[in-house]
């Protein structure tokens, strides 16, 4: 038996926080790649510190639904997790490449943990920014014509947060697909309060690239685009500011291609799949009405 457990961060002040994990928990669950798929938060229940206790199987692979490598991949997931033996020098990682450690865990010491490196980083999530593009304007072939401003927070504190940023702006970029691409950030330069500044394209998509909505992509960056002066009032996709149409995808993990990324994470890692990317991939591409 294998095991899936999805761990992420949550949030006591925001419902929405857990949303998209169960949400791509449900889709790994509906397509059987695992005998068990369980979810972890580090500020909700069921709590990280207890999810391995609540697993049968003998293999578990941990996937965190986290931006970039840092303080809660490197320190605070494995120390809830109890792993024995974990050093960060074992995904001998530059910031961008974490892929994953095999270990076992203090509490559960009979099964074996492949603790994998964040979504985040993994090269999936750059098409999952592209199908958000997609989405948000409801073109599967948008691109010409269009620019795409990929959204991160940044911060002095981490310098992994903006390497995620432009790892996957530069990904899109080769593509040849939009116009024009950019990495902004909301706390460094080039800062997204200037959007319409860094594109000479009319049409400019705007996707954040964080796990969940929340007081930021919800309330900061669509006030700092001049999209409405109160977030409260609601706004227009896409809304005209600076003489450019804004598309403002909202956080990128809640695409449902997102449980790809996680099966590919977990296949990294050696989970056995089966054909589960290719029926992730040709359910998340349908509309609501045609999953229906």
């Amino acid at each position: 038996m294998q095991a899936l457990v999805i761990v992420a961060h949550g949030s006591h002040l925001n419902p929405d926080s857990s949303a998209p994990t169960y949400d791509h928990a449900d889709t790994v669950r509906e397509v059987g790649a695992f005998d068990e798929v369980r979810t972890g938060f580090w500020k909700e229940e069921p709590s990280i510190r207890e999810v391995l206790r609540t697993v049968e199987a003998d293999e578990v692979y941990v996937v965190p639904l986290f931006i970039s490598e840092g303080y809660f991949t490197e320190q605070v997931i494995p120390r809830e997790l109890r792993l024995e033996g974990w050093d960060v020098a074992d995904w001998d990682s530059d910031g961008l490449s974490a892929s994953h450690v095999t270990l076992t865990a203090t509490d559960v010491p009979e099964k074996t943990i492949h603790y994998c490196g964040p979504v985040g980083t993994h090269a999936a999530m750059t098409d999952v920014l592209v199908r958000r593009a997609e989405t948000v304007t409801g073109d599967p072939n948008v691109g010409e014509g269009f620019g795409l401003a990929v959204v991160g927070h940044g911060t002095e504190r981490n310098e992994n947060s903006a390497k995620a940023i432009e790892y996957h702006a530069d990904r899109i970029r080769e593509m040849d697909r939009f116009d024009e691409v950019q990495a902004l950030y909301m706390d460094e330069e080039p800062e997204v309060d200037d959007v319409t500044d860094y594109f000479d394209s009319e049409d400019v998509v705007v996707v954040p690239l964080f796990i969940a909505d929340g007081f930021h992509t919800q309330e900061d960056i669509p006030e700092d685009m001049g999209l409405t002066d109160d977030y409260r009032t609601g706004y227009d996709v896409p809304a005209e500011v600076d003489g450019h149409r804004l598309w403002y995808a909202g956080a990128v993990g809640t695409e449902g291609l997102m449980a790809d990324v996680v099966l590919e994470r977990a296949a990294d890692a050696g989970a056995d799949i089966g054909n589960s990317l290719e029926v992730v991939r040709e359910r998340t591409r349908k509309t609501p009405q045609e999953a229906n």
